[in-house]
């Protein structure tokens, strides 16, 4: 098989899934904002791009969890995976960052993705960042045990088994196994480390989730 159709293949997966399962409206503001702070100063090369859904927006303690790297937070809203998928051009890529840190799917799974469908977002974004920049590392933040969606909680692990096969796969993939951290235990759910909404990680969960992230930026 000719070794660049796969990556051919992602990238035209990307061009049909993310205009129809983003939301580039709804986003066109924050975007933007990030796009003006980066013509007034733009961020040095080679930094550490954080992208995604809530879970990075919330993020407050993110540069200091991280001393010494050139952290790039660029998370928006409730987002999906698609919306890093279609936005990539604007918010990772012109940065030609060395490391991209994810955390987005939770919402799609939830918006009613499947988890295949959730993994094929994943490579369109990998796809389109390595057709970029090809030494880029991409960190997939594995999704959390969200008290508050617990229904969904299979089709959680069953997309995370799949991007973690994934990266298993390719060097510069790395994948963060942060479900069994963020349980009891006796493998029951915490709510002690999320906020009254049962969706959001407060201060107890971020300080389980930052050394296992900064176990894969070294």
């Amino acid at each position: 098989m000719n070794p660049t159709f796969f990556p051919r293949l992602c990238l035209l997966i990307a061009a049909l899934l993310a205009p129809l399962l983003a939301a580039p409206e709804k986003w066109a503001t924050s975007i933007d904002a990030f796009v003006k702070a980066d013509a007034a100063h733009p961020p040095a090369k080679g930094g550490v791009v954080f992208v995604g859904s809530s879970t990075i927006v919330k993020w407050t303690t993110l540069e200091k969890d991280f001393p010494g790297l050139p952290i790039i937070k660029r998370g928006f809203g409730g987002s999906l995976l698609s919306d890093s998928v279609f936005y990539a051009d604007r918010i990772v890529i012109p940065y030609a960052p060395r490391t991209v840190v994810v955390y987005a799917g939770e919402n799609d799974l939830q918006a009613g993705s499947t988890a295949a469908e959730v993994h094929a977002l994943f490579r369109a974004f990998v796809a389109k960042v390595h057709a970029a920049l090809p030494k880029t590392r991409i960190v997939f933040i594995g999704l959390k045990p969200s008290p508050s969606r617990a229904k969904i909680h299979d089709k959680v692990q069953a997309a995370n088994a799949l991007i973690a096969a994934d990266c298993a796969k390719d060097e510069r993939l790395r994948f963060v196994d942060i479900w069994n951290a963020m349980l009891d235990a006796k493998g029951g759910l915490r709510p002690d480390i999320f906020v009254s909404d049962q969706l959001h990680l407060n201060a107890a969960g971020y300080a389980i989730l930052t050394p296992l992230v900064a176990a894969q930026l070294r």
